[in-house]
């Protein structure tokens, strides 16, 4: 009966491990595919886009200089970059002290706070998107300063919803105690507080900036594209007159625009499971 058993155990664990692997390689595969068409003719990526390059259809880093040169891709990075960065470093400052303050003093109106905040983040983009791009023209929005302010507003909800339930684990004699010491409540939040809430910190960051660096109608709707592009709207402006597309540079683009990103997953992806199990602790 044992030996049937760890047969029976055995069979499941290989027929798990053969299922996730076919899972990975179909995640995998469209990758793989932009990156061997990224080095081929853009007349041959439309023919054979399944094909791998040969003599004939090789042209090296020709793609990728086009992207860089005839686009402003470069100029584009640097662009996404700013905007990701003071995004999220506004988004994790301004909602952990929320998370914090609404955890801690617990009455009707931080109550309806913390709703409202959870409310938003299942609100349709579509149903603030047209009157969202004329305030933010109207406002001075339509700049990558000002476009930091608004993704403040849209990913809030998820954030604060996170620090929330990871600051309900942490002991608030911990707090009374830096209070009792003399620390000021601003004190107390950035010298005990925020340091305890590293891997929620983190794992929040990592979703955010996942999304704020791969945003495309955000930017495309709100920032005046005429002095300021994102990766997203470079490639979308490769789509020439009469719908041609340059697809060499397109593929050779998106290989550019997913590197950073996935090496910053890898590397930091440990800590959204830990950071949102550390938040899950209690309820």
């Amino acid at each position: 009966m044992a030996s049937n058993s760890a047969k029976a155990k055995s069979t499941r664990s290989w027929l798990g491990t053969a299922g996730f692997t076919v899972l990975a390689l179909a995640w995998i595969a469209p990758i793989i595919i932009v990156l061997y068409d990224s080095f081929k003719k853009k007349t041959f990526i439309n023919a054979e886009p399944f094909a791998l390059p040969n003599a004939q259809t090789f042209v090296g880093l020709e793609n990728y200089s086009n992207a860089v040169d005839k686009y402003g891709f470069i100029e584009a990075v640097g662009w996404t970059v700013f905007i990701t960065v003071g995004s999220v470093a506004l988004i994790l400052l301004c909602t952990s002290m929320l998370a914090w303050y609404l955890t801690r003093v617990n009455n009707k109106v931080t109550k309806l706070l913390y709703l409202l905040c959870v409310f938003s983040m299942v609100v349709p983009f579509q149903m603030v998107m047209f009157t969202l791009s004329m305030t933010a023209d109207r406002l001075g929005l339509n700049t990558p300063w000002g476009i930091m302010i608004i993704y403040l507003g849209f990913g809030a909800g998820l954030a604060t919803f996170m620090f929330c339930g990871f600051v309900k684990s942490i002991p608030v004699e911990i707090e009374e105690a830096a209070m009792i010491d003399g620390c000021s409540p601003l004190r107390t939040f950035f010298s005990v507080v925020l340091p305890i809430m590293k891997p929620t910190m983190i794992s929040t960051g990592i979703l955010e900036i996942m999304w704020v660096w791969n945003d495309f109608l955000l930017p495309y709707l709100t920032l005046d594209t005429n002095q300021y592009k994102t990766i997203s709207i470079v490639i979308q402006y490769m789509k020439g007159s009469y719908g041609r597309v340059d697809m060499g540079a397109v593929m050779a683009a998106l290989i550019m625009a997913v590197i950073p990103v996935v090496i910053f997953y890898l590397c930091c992806q440990k800590h959204i499971i830990k950071g949102v199990a550390a938040g899950a602790v209690k309820g």
